[in-house]
């Protein structure tokens, strides 16, 4: 097999497994030769439209057949996928479709943006359009996700990748037309990367809506799915069932069990390598921008407790002091990623500067150590994002909604510990008149922020929140109320 632009994928494997299921979303399947009809006359439609090669395509539906459709008719009109939350409020929206000016707006209302397309959730093309093959056509980037980005701003990071794969390159542990599970956010880079690369790899897809524990072990059974993507949140919530009920599903097909983007707990880590074995659990530490990433299997971890893993081979890392000068095996300072093709090969942003220094160098923004052996330790974030069930949220953007609320001088938003997520955003706020009800503040909040993006708690004060220099305390602010709150920091 060699290099196929991902406008042929589908073509491919429909012509190899015409009748077996490509997606299963939570009991609603659609074959490979239904896929590829469906899709080309989708395709058809949004070149109707206007969508032409290496335009963008937001795509703002929900877990489900329709967004994988969508993502596939936006490859055959050789144009690139930009994957956005359904859920997303309107403000959140309009930046990033300001931003990234894309030829087409799915899963939105018609005529929400002036002299841009926009087609509704549950959008069917007219089925007078053929759902033959279409030409060959190839986007220069096959997808364009989105991030907040610590000011606050929304930016894109544009993949420098191609639309197109090679379905025998080893890639994740995905076997050859076999099964995976996406319980996450298709929005979010690392389950559209899974999904996608096991859809290119021509297997079986079962995705969900939302992640329910035990549906999530009947769904493994029931496909018999050979790989899984998940949170440490997810992990958390399916061990936190009563052992009978965990125990009784076959997971025997299961081959890898990823988990990435949040810090997993050793306990629980190890509760899985022993459940499952140490040769089914996976870890993975990268960014979307690609640059590199680190990998560790549970069987190099049990002799590296606490390792993300080494570099993979397409790249390089070292640990930064604050003078700027490489630091020796055990020291902490910031990791640097830099791709062996060189920087600026792997990704590009739209709304954004790279952080990078001399030689270039990035950072994602953490800190850590190596050992002699090269595996990287993570010991905590640099920046002040926080981490909430796997999700990234920067307090810049929360602060910034909040103070839109009459009255609010400033405010700071920090994440403290929590048992199931993580952490769970709480925000101090600056307010001289004095506090509002919660149910006010959130209703103000819902109209600028997707759910999980609003605190859990509030506080008011009549002190300032910032410095004379316009900073934050944030961690002094953490560590006094975990302090008061009787707990330690994870």
């Amino acid at each position: 097999m060699a290099i196929i632009p991902i406008s042929r994928i589908v073509a491919f494997w429909a012509g190899q497994q015409p009748d077996r299921v490509a997606i299963d979303h939570e009991g609603a399947q659609v074959t490979w030769a239904g896929l590829e009809a469906r899709t080309n006359r989708l395709a058809r439609a949004y070149e109707a439209l206007g969508v032409k090669p290496d335009d963008f395509v937001t795509i703002a539906l929900p877990n489900g057949i329709e967004f994988f459709e969508a993502c596939i008719a936006t490859w055959k009109a050789g144009a690139t996928p930009q994957p956005v939350s359904s859920r997303l409020p309107k403000h959140e929206r309009d930046q990033i479709v300001e931003l990234g000016k894309p030829a087409l707006v799915a899963g939105v209302a018609p005529g929400e943006y002036d002299g841009t397309p926009c087609l509704p959730v549950g959008y069917e093309p007219d089925a007078s359009l053929p759902d033959t093959e279409l030409p060959m056509r190839m986007a220069n980037s096959f997808k364009a996700m989105t991030s907040g980005g610590s000011t606050g701003r929304p930016k894109l990071i544009v993949s420098k990748m191609p639309a197109a794969w090679d379905p025998e390159t080893p890639y994740l542990e995905i076997p050859l037309q076999g099964g995976m599970l996406i319980p996450g956010p298709l929005y979010h880079n690392g389950p559209f990367v899974w999904a996608m690369v096991a859809l290119f790899k021509g297997c079986t897809i079962a995705v969900t809506t939302r992640f329910d524990p035990e549906k999530t072990l009947a769904l493994i059974e029931r496909l018999k799915l050979d790989v899984a993507y998940m949170v440490p949140t997810m992990m958390r919530r399916i061990w936190g069932l009563p052992e009978e009920v965990r125990t009784q599903y076959d997971l025997s097909s299961l081959k890898a069990l990823w988990h990435l983007a949040a810090p997993c707990p050793a306990w629980l880590k190890e509760c899985y390598i022993d459940w499952l074995g140490p040769e089914v659990i996976w870890e993975l530490y990268g960014g979307t921008e690609g640059q590199g990433s680190t990998t560790i299997q549970g069987t190099e971890w049990l002799t590296h407790r606490g390792s993300v893993g080494r570099p993979v081979e397409t790249c390089e890392m070292k640990i930064v002091g604050e003078d700027g000068k490489t630091l020796p095996p055990g020291e902490v300072g910031e990791v640097f990623i830099r791709p062996l093709e060189g920087p600026g090969t792997t990704y590009r942003y739209i709304g954004a500067e790279a952080r990078a220094i001399d030689g270039g160098w990035e950072s994602l923004g953490d800190m850590g150590w190596m050992d002699e052996e090269g595996y990287l330790y993570l010991t905590d974030r640099l920046s002040d994002m926080v981490l909430v069930g796997g999700a990234n949220i920067y307090p810049a953007e929360v602060e910034a909604a909040i103070e839109a609320y009459p009255g609010v001088r400033s405010s700071a938003v920090i994440g403290l510990p929590d048992e199931d997520m993580g952490a769970r955003l709480h925000a101090v706020i600056d307010r001289p008149d004095g506090a509002v009800p919660d149910a006010d503040m959130i209703a103000h909040l819902a109209e600028r922020l997707v759910k999980y993006k609003i605190p859990k708690s509030f506080e008011y004060t009549a002190e300032a929140v910032r410095d004379d220099a316009g900073k934050v305390r944030r961690k002094a602010l953490r560590e006094e109320r975990i302090a008061a709150m009787g707990t330690t920091s994870a």
